[in-house]
C-alpha cells in the first residue's frame, strides 16, 4: 500500500510540474502598415516569402506560433501565395493565425522561447520604434532566447534597447539591406520615403552590418549571440531552422 501511495504522490507531482511548465511558444511580429503614406501609396505591406516559410518550418516541427502587431488584429501581405507559401495557407491555418495577431499589451515575454521578423517595409514605419514590442524582444533576449530576422526584419530590432541601455545589435553581426539597393530601387522613391536605412541605422547603433556586399551567397544565415539573420528572401525559412537549431 505504501508502495501504491509512493507511485500515486510520484506520478501527481510529474503532473504538476508538466501543467506549470507549458511548452514555450515562437512569436512572429507582423506590421499593421499597409503604405508609405505618400499619394503614390508605395507598398509597404509584410512580404508573405518571408513570413509563410517560417511560419511552416516553426508548425512543422511542432511549435506552436503566435503573431503580434503594433495595432492587433488584421495585416496584410504582399506576394501572391505560391510553394510552402500557398501550402501553409491551405494546411496550416498561416492567415487565420495572422489575421488574429496580439497586440503587445497581450502578449507574456516568458511564454516564447524565440522571436522572427520577417521582411516588407512595414516593419520600417510601425515596428522599429514601438517601445512596447521593442520590451518583448528584449525580454525574450535577456531570458535566453533567440531572435531572427529576415529581409527587412532587421529594422525591427535594430533600435531595440536591453536592461543595460545598450543596443540589442551592438557588437553583433546582423544581417540587412544595404543603402546602396534602398538608394537605388524605386520601392521606396530611391530611399526617399524611408524613416532610415538600415545599413547606417545598425552601424549607428553598433551593429556590423552584413549585407550583399559582404555575403555573396543567397542561402547565407548569420548567426552571433543569438540573433539569426539574412538579407535574403529564399533563406527566410532557413533563419527558422537555425532558430530553432539554436534553442536546442
Amino acid at each position: 500500500m505504501r508502495f501504491l501511495t509512493t507511485i500515486i504522490l510520484m506520478t501527481a507531482l510529474l503532473t504538476t510540474n508538466a501543467l506549470a511548465e507549458p511548452s514555450k511558444k515562437v512569436l512572429i511580429v507582423v506590421s499593421n502598415t499597409i503604405d508609405m503614406g505618400d499619394p503614390e501609396k508605395h507598398d509597404a505591406r509584410n512580404n508573405l516569402w518571408e513570413f509563410a516559410p517560417p511560419y511552416h518550418v516553426f508548425v512543422s516541427h511542432g511549435f506552436e506560433v503566435d503573431f503580434v502587431s503594433p495595432k492587433g488584429g488584421k495585416v496584410e501581405f504582399m506576394m501572391e501565395p505560391r510553394g510552402i507559401s500557398s501550402y501553409t495557407i491551405k494546411y496550416e491555418n498561416f492567415l487565420e493565425k495572422a489575421n488574429s495577431s496580439f497586440s503587445p499589451s497581450q502578449i507574456v515575454p516568458g511564454d516564447y522561447w524565440g522571436v522572427f521578423i520577417g521582411g516588407g517595409y512595414g516593419v520600417m514605419f510601425d515596428v522599429a520604434d514601438n517601445k512596447r514590442i521593442h520590451s518583448i524582444i528584449s525580454n525574450v533576449y535577456e531570458s535566453g532566447g533567440v531572435v531572427g530576422v529576415g529581409g527587412h526584419g532587421s529594422a525591427g530590432i535594430v533600435n531595440v534597447t536591453l536592461s543595460n541601455g545598450d543596443f540589442l545589435v551592438k557588437g553583433k553581426k546582423v544581417a540587412g539591406f544595404p543603402n546602396s539597393t534602398e538608394t537605388s530601387k524605386p520601392w521606396a522613391k530611391q530611399g526617399e520615403l524611408l524613416p532610415f536605412l538600415i545599413e547606417s541605422q545598425l552601424n549607428k547603433n553598433g551593429a556590423i552590418a552584413q549585407n550583399k556586399k559582404t555575403l555573396q551567397d543567397k542561402h547565407t544565415v548569420i548567426e552571433d549571440q543569438r540573433i539569426i539573420s539574412t538579407m535574403f528572401l529564399p533563406s527566410a525559412a532557413l533563419v527558422a531552422k537555425e532558430m530553432i537549431i539554436s534553442n536546442k
